[in-house]
């Protein structure tokens, strides 16, 4: 059993918890016995670390160590009991129902849309490079588990939307004033929508790339809706048929 906390192996999770060490590592850690359960099915956990007295079984090697290591190891106010060491997920083909997050911020917002994603199909997500990090504890979290459930990448988007539309995606994106009321939109058997940053949402040089952008009708009263809820209500839309 692991007491000291400045074992190497402690250090070396402590470390995790930082984006720059996780991108170097390709590691990262999932807190509770839900997401480590979901990481060993998706064949993405490497390590197991419980505290003392706690049982779980698994295939993959397991060390115990104390409650004390565990609160430094662990992001949580309440640590859990069990955390779990897991290598990045690979990429995959990006398929034909895409979602673009340009700069969304909070990570709540992205844990949301990731599960949304999940529940409406889409096959791929698209992370703008300053897009909250995939692996930060707060949007693994908010996404249940769902983060091991679908394709997700990170690049210029500038870029990976030209090429799209180059293989003949049809590009949407939101408008609120200009938009077509998406009761009307069809949409394409290959596409990819565009959602933007809480505070500014989608960029212009961004947004000009769309071929159609959407309008969601709502009470004058209210000004927008949250980026996480604005999106799931169109990936509703776009997938309803098809559920």
């Amino acid at each position: 059993m692991i007491t000291s906390l400045t074992n190497d192996f402690v250090k070396y999770l402590d470390k995790l918890k930082h984006k720059k060490y996780r991108d170097k590592e390709q590691k990262f850690i999932v807190e509770g016995e839900h997401l480590v359960e979901e990481a060993q099915k998706n064949n993405i956990l490497e390590k197991v670390v419980i505290v003392e007295g706690f049982s779980y079984n698994t295939d993959k090697e397991l060390i115990i160590v104390s409650e004390e290591v565990m609160k430094k190891i662990s992001s949580l106010d309440s640590p859990p009991k069990i955390i779990g060491l897991c290598k990045m997920m690979a990429k995959n083909n990006i398929g034909n129902k895409i979602l673009i997050l340009d700069d969304v911020q909070d990570p709540g917002n992205l844990g949301t849309i990731v599960r949304s994603s999940v529940a409406f199909n889409i096959d791929t997500i698209i992370l703008s490079k300053n897009t909250v990090d995939l692996y930060n504890q707060k949007v693994i979290r908010s996404t249940q588990g769902m983060i091991f459930h679908i394709n997700i990448i990170r690049d210029d988007l500038v870029e990976i939307i030209k090429k799209l539309k180059d293989e003949n995606y049809s590009i949407y994106t939101t408008d609120v004033d200009e938009g077509i009321n998406l009761k009307d939109i069809e949409r394409s058997e290959k596409f990819a929508l565009i959602m933007g940053n809480e505070g500014n949402g989608v960029k212009e040089e961004i947004a000009n790339l769309a071929d159609k952008k959407i309008n969601i009708k709502i009470n004058s009263q209210v000004e927008s809706l949250n980026v996480a809820v604005a999106t799931s209500i169109i990936l509703y839309e776009f997938g309803k048929y098809q559920l």
